[in-house]
């Protein structure tokens, strides 16, 4: 949905509703898009963030290495430009 800056003024409490509910607005100036709205997502709890860590964990165990090579051992995580993967 496309709707003017001037226009989304009056309509800000259906818009951020549409918004939520997964409708993709955009803000308009002069025809030209300006503004995306987009939902903001929840913070992970404490209890979703421990099992995100221990999943994570589990699937790298094998992965990772001990001793000398432990240094490379996480390699995998990385691209070739040195940016996670």
């Amino acid at each position: 949905m496309h709707i003017s800056v001037s226009d989304a003024k009056a309509q800000l409490t259906d818009l951020v509703r549409r918004t939520e509910a997964g409708d993709e607005v955009i803000l308009t100036r002069h025809g030209q898009a300006v503004v995306r709205l987009v939902p903001v997502k929840a913070k992970p709890t404490s209890d979703e963030r421990a099992r995100l860590l221990a999943d994570f964990r589990r699937s790298v165990k094998d992965k990772v290495k001990s001793g000398s090579e432990a240094a490379l051992s996480a390699d995998f995580l990385y691209g070739d430009d040195g940016m996670p993967a």
